[in-house]
């Protein structure tokens, strides 16, 4: 399998979607990265190897800034609209297939503030709950509104949100149905050791979506 990639114009400047793609696509992840906009993590990395094999499209999307040298991107929601060109982009050249949006840190927060009824899930690792010594200031309310079935990946020892604080804020949310799975030792970023759960949990959570 050979990733491919395509310009996408977006209101920040062209962005990059990239993908690769198995002999029978059922269903497209379309995954974006942090703060810095790096796609090329531990986890998307493993994503990207894994489930083509099990019939999934995994495209990873650059935002415009990225993609012009820059490390920072600007605050929330600013990215949201370029987060929708490619979700439309993904939509054009996958017409008719279970689409499931996420991403790291905060891609799971844009994935979540721009969830649309028609998309299969959300796939959220290492949600930023909150700034790490901050938990007054929760992010909650970012994933409340999301009305299709919802995974959220953690670190056991974050401290952008603990296990306990996610388990909290999932109980005073509504919403569809989400779950919480937590990856033992990892802080913010999974270790390479841990791509294996990560990859289960998200095989597991993604197979009933294709149908």
């Amino acid at each position: 399998m050979s990733e491919q990639s395509v310009e996408v114009p977006t209101d920040q400047g062209p962005g990059r979607l990239s993908w690769v793609v198995g002999d029978d696509p059922k269903g497209v992840l379309l995954l974006g990265g942090g703060h810095s906009g790096q796609v090329r993590t531990v986890d998307l990395d493993a994503l990207a190897r894994a489930l083509p094999a099990h019939g999934w499209v995994v495209a990873r999307f650059e935002f415009g800034w990225r993609v012009a040298g820059k490390k920072v991107g600007p605050r929330p929601p600013a990215s949201d609209p370029a987060w929708e060109a490619a979700v439309a982009e993904v939509g054009r050249r996958w017409p008719g297939l279970p689409l499931v949006t996420g991403g790291r840190s905060a891609g799971a927060r844009i994935a979540c503030r721009t969830w649309t009824p028609d998309l299969a899930g959300v796939l959220a690792l290492s949600f930023p709950l909150h700034p790490p010594g901050k938990p007054e200031a929760s992010r909650a309310a970012e994933m409340e509104p999301v009305g299709v079935p919802m995974l959220l990946v953690s670190g056991a020892r974050d401290p952008f949100g603990s296990p306990a604080e996610f388990a909290d804020a999932l109980a005073r949310t509504q919403g569809g149905p989400r779950n919480l799975i937590v990856v033992p030792g990892a802080t913010h970023s999974f270790p390479a050791a841990a791509s294996g759960k990560v990859v289960a949990a998200a095989e597991e959570f993604l197979t009933p979506l294709l149908g």
